[in-house]
């Protein structure tokens, strides 16, 4: 984590001590978060990921800012602070009262909090661990990206003392549904397909321009319920979310995968990279014109 954060729409150093006890979204999870690529300065598909998190705010009873635009300009405050043009971004929106334990002298409804990082640098392919029933579809709060993230950590952190890179979930019928923080794509043919959102995964903001955004000569990227024994007969499967792009998946605990060697998925990294590309030159000229 950079030094500076920002505190609703204070900068303060992150060794501030800001929060208190009483926050019911503290120690209850109540709260909506996203994860953001900040490249060239620009915070890539910032509209998307705002809509996301304005989406699950209203299921969860989550107060929010009325302004994304005074959002946004102080985040990018925050990576002017923190000289993290090239970064990752985690915006927070936790709710400050309701409950039974909430606690006296909180005058907002919310708190916003964010901070940048330095990139990760992925490896060239992931390793993938298999947790059964780990995604309920029918839940009123399947998909939420919310704060409430322990078992997701936990699930991650036992993959990775078992020497995998991440956790495929799957739902209550045995499909595939997502990793603990990527969506999975597996590809056959000419057809790119990924779990659809009632397998219980998160609606990310990569698989939803791949979906919606991006255009292949012959190409169909559809939402498909899969099995791990449809992962067993693709072309390959590939892992996709903010920060990783697309990343190929070289291994699946107990499952027999394909070399992840498919010509479709290069294709579709650079497609997706010409989209953002496009986008951050968009968000640039449009920063340069003065305004009257």
């Amino acid at each position: 984590m950079h030094r500076c954060l920002l505190y609703n729409e204070e900068l303060r150093d992150t060794a501030d001590l800001l929060l208190a006890p009483g926050q019911a979204g503290l120690l209850n999870g109540w709260g909506v978060f996203s994860t953001l690529h900040v490249s060239h300065g620009v915070l890539f598909a910032y509209q998307r990921h705002w809509q996301r998190m304005l989406r699950d705010a209203q299921r969860m009873h989550i107060p929010m800012p009325p302004s994304p635009e005074a959002v946004h300009h102080h985040l990018l405050r925050l990576v002017a602070a923190n000289q993290a043009e090239n970064s990752t971004l985690r915006l927070a929106i936790v709710r400050n009262t309701g409950g039974p334990f909430d606690g006296p002298g909180l005058t907002r409804p919310y708190d916003l909090i964010a901070f940048t990082k330095n990139l990760v640098t992925w490896p060239p392919s992931a390793r993938l661990a298999l947790k059964p029933h780990a995604r309920h579809g029918a839940c009123e709060f399947a998909g939420a990206k919310i704060t409430s993230w322990a078992q997701n950590l936990t699930w991650y952190e036992q993959s990775r003392q078992r020497g995998y890179d991440e956790v495929v979930l799957l739902d209550e019928h045995g499909r595939v549904s997502e990793c603990t923080s990527a969506n999975l794509f597996a590809i056959f043919g000419q057809t790119v397909l990924t779990p659809p959102l009632d397998s219980g995964c998160l609606p990310g903001i990569t698989r939803e321009i791949l979906l919606d955004s991006l255009s292949l000569p012959g190409v169909s990227i559809l939402e498909r319920h899969l099995t791990p024994a449809d992962l067993e007969r693709s072309d390959a499967v590939f892992m996709t979310s903010s920060t990783r792009e697309l990343l190929p998946v070289a291994e699946i605990e107990s499952l027999r995968l394909p070399p992840p060697h498919s010509p479709l998925l290069p294709q579709l990294l650079q497609a997706f990279r010409h989209y953002r590309d496009l986008y951050i030159q968009a968000a640039a000229s449009a920063a340069a014109v003065p305004r009257t």
